[in-house]
């Protein structure tokens, strides 16, 4: 046998060695979230608050929609006098320019508090960084192992936050307008707006966890072995 074979054979060998399954990957991160699951838990919830944020706004200009729909002036009166600023050809409600100014911030603030939390979880597991790289962690795996994490907790928490906000945006409408706000609202809308709430809260865990994750898989063994808890 030459000794490219040979060659090529060993790296095949430790490429199996190195590279686990998804399904292995994702365990080993849900195991993770579960042993820190306060910090897990802190960080979701900022991403809870966001996120309902963004869909309560979302479905009850959705709400606002369907009553202007229905083509009484009775009710263009009263979403008027609620708030909303109508002109006479409008026949649709958007957000306004205050109301799509605080969306912004609270989501840049979430991802703020993503980044620091995800910083400190890889300022505290830069042991078991270390010894997944010494074991023959490749960086790619490691980088796996945050995003994965990230996802799991950015779709638990834009998905309670989307349907939570949605639950709260309905309710209002009910103490606002009564019953005929839950009869003209579409609801195929209303299932797009928690759908994108849900779509942007896991984008903002994954953009929030990149900058960290990339820092974790980029660590030298050793010196993430020297590190002191």
């Amino acid at each position: 046998m030459s000794s490219a074979q040979v060659s090529s054979g060993e790296s095949q060998r430790i490429h199996r060695l190195v590279v686990l399954p998804l399904g292995k990957s994702i365990e080993i991160a849900y195991k993770s979230i579960k042993v820190r699951f306060f910090r897990s838990l802190i960080t979701t919830m900022s991403l809870v608050l966001a996120v309902s944020f963004l869909s309560f706004v979302r479905v009850s200009n959705d709400v606002a929609n369907g009553l202007l729909s229905s083509g009484d002036d009775s009710l263009r009166q009263v979403l008027i006098r609620s708030g909303y600023d109508l002109k006479p050809q409008d026949t649709t409600v958007g957000s306004s320019p205050k109301q799509r100014w605080i969306i912004i911030l609270s989501l840049l603030v979430c991802v703020v508090g993503i980044v620091n939390a995800q910083l400190m979880a890889v300022t505290e597991r830069f042991r078991e960084i270390g010894t997944m790289k010494c074991l023959g962690a490749l960086d790619r795996f490691v980088l796996r192992l945050f995003l994965l994490e990230a996802a799991m907790q950015g779709l638990a928490g834009a998905g309670a936050g989307s349907i939570v906000g949605a639950f709260f945006a309905l309710l209002n409408s009910v103490f606002r307008f009564g019953w005929l706000s839950i009869t003209t609202v579409s609801w195929n809308n209303v299932f797009i707006s928690v759908i994108f709430s849900i779509v942007i809260g896991c984008l903002l865990s994954l953009l929030g966890v990149l900058y960290p994750a990339l820092l974790a898989s980029r660590m030298q063994p050793v010196e993430a072995m020297r590190m002191e808890q």
